[in-house]
């Protein structure tokens, strides 16, 4: 997933003034004005790295005399101690950015982390089902969330309402039934864009293949009740899992022979991977 740069440069100029607002005034009234430095950003514990463009950014904007440069690649599984980047310039700029530049890649980082673990279970039961995302995301950050579900090996569900159809069962209701919701949708949407149902039954099912939409959502579907839906479609839809699945019921899943399995924890309820910051103090 490619990011979007200058909405992450607004989100970053906004983050900067809620945290700085008039000035850090710790830094400011401590630290020397000439006083340069280099701060060493290292991991704590084991995982994949990601967001150091995004912390690049950050201090970029704080002062961008600043040079930041990573030790690692994007991507790359370091262990606990392994020194991932540098920033190097004026100290209280480093201590200006540090903050919102470690909850970023710290938040990034357990995302890509968790997606690799996720990626890897469910690999040893097939080696084609894809692990997605959802829209479960915090707000203002779901960009950077999905971009970091690509990093660890995942792949990207919707970015919105605005970019696929999904008919969920409060649409169903609304429209009075499958076939009717995805007649509707044919009828409103670019043929370029793809729709999605969801269904909770077999019964469900069989109405949803006959209206023949692009991807078949089964929802909080049991493994073996999957693996008859997924006999039943044969190959003609694409086939996503959706509900129950964590890093024990990952590979049962995948095992039904289903195309993508969604997993809103990825992103919802994710730990930060734990990640500090250093300062090597020196003269100008």
């Amino acid at each position: 997933m490619k990011m979007n740069e200058r909405l992450l440069d607004r989100q970053i100029e906004l983050w900067l003034e809620e945290d700085i607002g008039f000035g850090d005034v710790t830094s400011l009234s401590t630290v020397p004005d000439e006083l340069e430095g280099v701060g060493i950003l290292y991991a704590k514990q084991e995982g994949v790295i990601a967001g150091l463009e995004v912390a690049a950014r950050v201090f970029a904007f704080v002062d961008s005399s600043l040079v930041f440069s990573p030790k690692v690649a994007e991507g790359s599984f370091v262990g606990k101690g392994a020194v991932i980047a540098q920033v190097e310039g004026r100290v209280q700029s480093i201590l200006s950015g540090e903050r919102l530049a470690l909850n970023l890649l710290q938040r990034l980082s357990g995302i890509a982390t968790v997606t690799r673990k996720y990626v890897e279970v469910a690999r040893t039961a097939s080696e084609k089902v894809r692990i997605v995302d959802t829209r479960k995301t915090t707000p203002g950050l779901r960009m950077l969330e999905k971009y970091a579900v690509a990093v660890g090996g995942g792949h990207n569900h919707r970015l919105g309402l605005f970019d696929a159809v999904m008919i969920k069962d409060n649409h169903i209701k609304a429209a009075g039934g499958i076939g009717p919701a995805v007649e509707r949708a044919r009828a409103a949407v670019s043929h370029t864009m793809r729709i999605e149902v969801e269904v909770e039954t077999l019964e469900q099912l069989e109405e949803a293949i006959k209206a023949k939409p692009d991807i078949i959502m089964l929802d909080n579907m049991e493994p073996e009740m999957m693996k008859e839906a997924v006999r039943r479609i044969n190959g003609r839809i694409i086939v996503e899992a959706s509900g129950g699945v964590n890093l024990d019921t990952v590979a049962e899943i995948a095992a039904t022979g289903v195309d993508v399995i969604s997993v809103g924890s990825l992103t919802h309820s994710v730990s930060a991977l734990d990640i500090s910051l250093d300062l090597n103090e020196r003269k100008r």
